[in-house]
């Protein structure tokens, strides 16, 4: 049975036990061509993401998986299309240092077909070169799948996701056209908001309020996706603010407003956050703090990490402010510091002075990282759980779409909301070394499973389709809108076969 068949993200959980519960391959083992592992999504030319990826787990000659790197330079990767002169694909080639690699690639162009040579020293890896028959899609491609669970079931998509179904329940039906009048009369005035509709695959805008420039986010997730699938028709308002908006109790007249963070006394419907969402677009583009660069920048090996507790950010909440209160009373313990001061600038003598920023990789250097909530939940959460280091997570109130499937103790250490038992925390961690970076892997597997890039695309597709079957008013394009405009793609356009069979039937 070919690897192709298989989940890549059971695989990969398998691959995780192999690598850190059973015996490993020697350190001075290298290398099979013959025998090490290549799988994952950018192996198959119906799944179009902004930068595909797969990766390559080293297995030596007996069929043992290196647990640790045979060194960044093993392999080899070119991706060509034998029917063009020049590709214009960007290959980069992560090494884990656990004895895998992430390959990640992004296309500026469509091609025919493509091929994929893995090689190590000039020799095909497992199945090299794997081909992926066309036309392969790069991501401004506007050539939607026409049915959704064709393109579901393309992407390996979840058959649920329970935020998803927990942040639904709450409504019964959906009035596009009461809630038109409604929630602008409600919240127009004092928040940021955006008034969407999305017809026959186009998406069209209003926005309310002043501080409407987190729009760009939104805008850019719908118009990917669209790209990518036909989207339901809908109409729904997006909240630019921080803070989840619909407080009224279930018993009430509550209101469907989507979110980046929820918290448990709103009842906003929670989408991946921006910073998230915007780092699966621009990987490999404007961004270089994304989920698959973390995991190859993820510091010294564990034994090699500093014992201390490391912190750094702004002083967006009173809790940050004891934090960093308690480093200066044990410094042995913790390190945390501001980098800037925003909110309490007449305390800045007392918790001050500011520190450097410190590049977000560099906190890999230390074993054990806290998250603390900012003015919602710190939307950090993600990448510290994808490094190499144990994450001690504040209990809150606020949370991501993600948060209910994570456990403590099982992916993180829960720390009391006002630091109470940090300290206590800290030394337990120290005392069990062995069972907290078990903990640490379980967070990282978590993440590589959960977070990259084809699992957002996945919730945001999931979350519309859903909410679009609530509606029992037609979505309308409202006095107002505006259309937003596929971005231009005039140097390297595509040509569409899903058009072409849609004009000919």
């Amino acid at each position: 049975m070919s690897l192709g068949l298989f989940s890549w993200s059971l695989l990969l959980l398998c691959l995780d036990v192999f690598r850190h519960e059973l015996s490993g391959a020697r350190a001075d083992s290298v290398p099979s061509a013959a025998k090490t592992l290549v799988w994952g999504p950018g192996l198959e030319s119906n799944i179009v993401l902004p930068a595909r990826f797969f990766y390559i787990q080293a297995v030596d000659s007996s069929g043992r998986n290196l647990t640790t790197s045979p060194g960044e330079k093993t392999f080899e990767v070119k991706i060509v299309s034998p029917v063009e002169h020049f590709t214009r694909i960007w290959v980069q080639i992560l090494d884990r240092q656990d004895g895998s690699f992430l390959v990640r690639y992004r296309m500026y162009a469509t091609y025919t077909d493509i091929h994929v040579h893995v090689l190590l020293k000039d020799k095909h890896v497992a199945k090299s070169p794997f081909v992926l028959k066309g036309p392969v899609y790069h991501e401004g491609c506007d050539c939607p799948q026409l049915s959704g669970s064709v393109w579901e079931a393309h992407m390996h998509c979840p058959q649920s996701f329970s935020q998803i179904d927990k942040d639904l329940a709450f409504y019964t039906s959906v009035d596009p056209d009461r809630n038109a009048q409604e929630i602008p009369q409600r919240f127009g005035q004092r928040q940021s908001l955006c008034h969407y509709t999305v017809k026959d695959n186009k998406v069209h805008v209003k926005t309310f309020g002043e501080h409407v420039g987190f729009r760009i986010f939104m805008d850019s997730i719908l118009l990917s996706l669209s790209r990518k699938v036909r989207l339901p028709d809908m109409e729904f308002f997006v909240n630019l603010g921080d803070w989840p908006l619909e407080k009224r109790k279930p018993t009430e007249r509550i209101h469907p407003i989507f979110s980046w963070c929820g918290s448990n006394n709103t009842r906003d419907i929670v989408m991946p956050t921006y910073d998230l969402t915007e780092s699966v677009l621009e990987t490999m583009g404007r961004v270089s703090l994304d989920m698959m660069s973390v995991q190859a920048n993820t510091g010294p090996a564990w034994p090699e990490k500093n014992s201390t507790a490391f912190w750094r950010g702004r002083d967006s909440r009173q809790e940050r402010l004891e934090l960093v209160k308690l480093s200066r009373a044990h410094p042995s313990m913790i390190d945390a510091a501001f980098t800037n001061f925003f909110f309490f600038k007449h305390d800045e003598s007392l918790y001050g002075p500011l520190v450097k920023h410190v590049s977000f990789f560099d906190f890999f250097k230390y074993k054990y990282q806290i998250n603390i909530d900012g003015t919602v939940a710190a939307y950090r959460l993600p990448y510290l759980l994808a490094g190499d280091s144990v994450v001690l997570k504040q209990d809150s109130s606020y949370y991501e779409h993600f948060y209910n499937e994570l456990r403590p103790w099982e992916h993180y250490i829960p720390i009391r909301a006002d630091l109470g038992d940090l300290l206590e925390k800290i030394q337990w961690a120290r005392d069990h070394d062995e069972e907290v970076h078990k903990i640490a892997l379980a967070g990282q597997q978590f993440a590589r499973n959960h977070l990259m890039g084809d699992k957002i695309f996945c919730y945001y597709y999931k979350l519309f389709q859903e909410y679009a079957k609530l509606q029992v008013t037609e979505p309308k394009i409202r006095e107002g809108m505006e259309l937003v405009e596929q971005p231009g793609d005039d140097m390297f356009p595509c040509f569409c076969h899903r058009t072409r069979a849609k004009d000919e039937l």
